[in-house]
This record gives structure tokens, sequence and C-alpha cells, in this order.
């Protein structure tokens, strides 16, 4: 079964990590290092059993791998998931002795924080291996890349708005956001500065009451908001909301959430095209956490990383086009966009094995 999903999905490499005494179980899985080193976060989840955490890395990681193609990055897709509570189960020698598989790659995988996991665990992980993005500042990291996802977010629904409406007018149109965590409310914020109508809805109650008292954001049920008359549905939690139980209920024109994963499957993102829904592309969309964290490995620079984030815009009006000039869906525009560029790289590069690995400046493990 396990050597069937890996087929399937042509991973290079999955690592089951364990460790009895720090209550370890996890899994790492490089997808594709054909663009180089697989860079992707670690999260952290309370599975139901071992098959859903190995499905999860292995659609998280190949979704990884299309995100930094497509973002013109020099990186291959990876991730990793450690099974556990991540509000009873973390401890320091959970995450240290995660840090030590990591390290064991050699670079083929460079870790960040994900779902369920913060800059501190991830500095944790530091003190055993170098291969960490999304530390603090003091240790030559670039922070919480929650405001940098969030902001990419922004730049890809500018250009979804400027397709679908002929303008970027943000704050002109209603958004009902799916998700307060720490991308989720990022973004709520920046809806919030340019006067936008925000109907918002979270698991932690707590979230969405910051989001109605410190954006004007109005809250809505768990299941409300997919009923929500908004012009803009914004998936930001969990991904798998487009479905067949909730695409009749969105009335939404434009598709634009930070959230990953968020066609159910291929026949929701097909049938989205022919209603004449604009949908932008989740890993197109999202992918600013990555740019962010992927300029620590040669030496972090703000004002670049804020640069580097507004080609998103850029990136999704490409994808815009593709789907336009071909006639197909926007979630297979994207998918063309970035095969075509391993293809093309991959006649140049050998798959990345980790003997040249990314030093990265300013920093060490410990």
């Amino acid at each position: 079964m396990i050597f069937e999903s890996i087929s399937k999905t042509e991973h290079e490499e999955v690592v089951f990590c364990h460790n009895k005494d720090a209550g370890l179980k996890a899994i790492i899985a490089i997808h594709n290092t054909v663009l180089g080193p697989a860079l992707g976060g670690t999260r952290m989840w309370p599975y139901a059993t071992e098959q859903e955490a190995l499905n999860d890395v292995l659609r998280l990681s190949r979704g990884m791998t299309y995100k930094a193609a497509v973002s013109g990055l020099n990186l291959g897709g990876g991730k990793a998931v450690i099974w556990g509570d991540p509000n009873k189960d973390k401890s320091e020698a959970l995450f240290r002795a995660f840090g030590r598989f990591v390290n064991s790659l050699n670079g083929r995988y460079i870790t960040a924080e994900d779902v369920g996991i913060d800059v501190n665990d991830m500095e944790y992980v530091l003190r055993e291996t170098e291969y960490v993005t999304g530390v603090h500042q003091v240790h030559g990291g670039s922070g919480d890349p929650s405001p940098f996802t969030a902001y990419g977010t922004l730049q890809g629904l500018m250009a979804a708005l400027s397709v679908k409406f002929g303008n970027e007018d943000v704050g002109k149109y209603s958004y009902a956001v799916q998700g307060v965590g720490h991308v989720g409310m990022e973004f709520v914020k920046l809806l919030h500065e340019r006067g936008a109508k925000i109907f918002v809805t979270d698991i932690n109650k707590d979230a969405v009451q910051r989001a109605v008292d410190e954006c004007g954001a109005e809250a809505v049920g768990l299941d409300e908001i997919y009923d929500v008359p908004a012009d803009i549905y914004s998936p930001t939690a969990l991904g798998g909301t487009l479905n067949e139980n909730t695409i009749d209920r969105i009335k939404a024109k434009v598709i634009c959430g930070a959230a990953n994963n968020q066609l159910a499957n291929e026949a929701i993102g097909d049938e989205l095209h022919r209603r004449g829904v604009l949908y932008a592309p989740d890993y197109a969309v999202n992918a600013g956490g990555l740019m962010n964290v992927s300029l620590e490995i040669d030496g972090y620079n703000r004002e670049r990383a804020m640069r580097m984030l507004r080609t998103i815009y850029f990136n999704l009006g490409r994808i815009f086009e593709i789907s336009a000039r071909d006639g197909i869906p926007t979630y297979r525009a994207a998918d063309r966009m970035a095969e075509e560029r391993i293809t093309a790289i991959g006649k140049l590069r050998l798959p990345h094995l980790g003997q040249n690995a990314p030093r990265f400046q300013g920093r060490r493990a410990g």
C-alpha cells in the first residue's frame, strides 16, 4: 500500500521518524528535488490513523513542488507531519528528536512551521540542525511567516479582482473568510485596512472575537460561511472546503484564499470554471510564506522579501492568461506552468542529493 501510494505520486523519498522516549511519530516526504532542495513546513495534527497522516504528507509535499516551481524558486517540494495534538503533546525533546531526523537528510529537506507549529517550536529543531527556516530573527531567520503569506494572498487577490472586475479596489468588495488563525487574521487585517466588508468563521471562538473587535468583521457559524452572499470566498484554514456539499452554496464570483489544497478534487475545479467562478489556484496564491523563508538560505533581507512577494500578482496574471488562452480551468493552467518549468530545468539538473546542500549564512545548529 505504501509503495503504491509513493509510486502514484512520484515521490523521491519518504522517511518515517520514531523516537519512543520523546513521543515522536513523524513522516518526512520529499516529492521532487529537480529544482533544488525540498523546502516545506512541518504540520502537527492528531490524525485518526497512520494512513491519514501518510496521505496528508504525500499530498502536501507534492503541492510544495508545484508551489516552488510556479513561484520561480530554485527549490523542490517536501513536507513533514508530526502525529500528535499540538495543544497537549509538544515538548523540547519531541522537536529536538525531529530535528535530528531532519539533519540526517543532509539538506535534501529543509523544514519550517506549518499548522500546529510556531516559531518557538522551530527554535528547538534549530538546536539539532541548521536546515530550518522561519526561526527568530536573532538566529538569522525571518520569524513568523504568517504576515508574508497573508500579504502574498493579497497580491493574488488583486490579480483576481483585476481579471474578474476590471479593478484592484479591495475595499469595494465583501469577503467570506473561513479561518482566522495566524494567516487568516493577518489577511483579515489587510482587508480591514482597505475598508472591506468581512465575514469570518473559525473553530477558535477567541480568534473570531478578535477579528470582530479589531477589524469590525461579522461573525458567522462554521457551516454558515458557505451561504454568506459575499463577492469573494477566502478559505484560509484547512483544505478541501470546495467540495460537492459546498459548491452550490457559495455565492462568490472569486475564490482566493491562503489554505492549501482547497479543491476536494479536480472535478470541483472543472465545475467552477464551467460556472464562470474565478478560482485563484491556492499554491500560487499562498506562496508568500515560502518565498519569504527561502531567502534565509542566502541571508535574509526583508526588503528583498517584500519585492519578491509582489511577483505573486504577476504569477497569477500569467496563470489567468494561460487559462483564457487554452480554455482550461485555472488550476490546470497553474499545474501546466509549474510542470513546464520543472521539465525545462530537469533537463539541466539532477535531483538534489544533499552533497551540495545549502549553507545558511550566519546560522549554526545549537
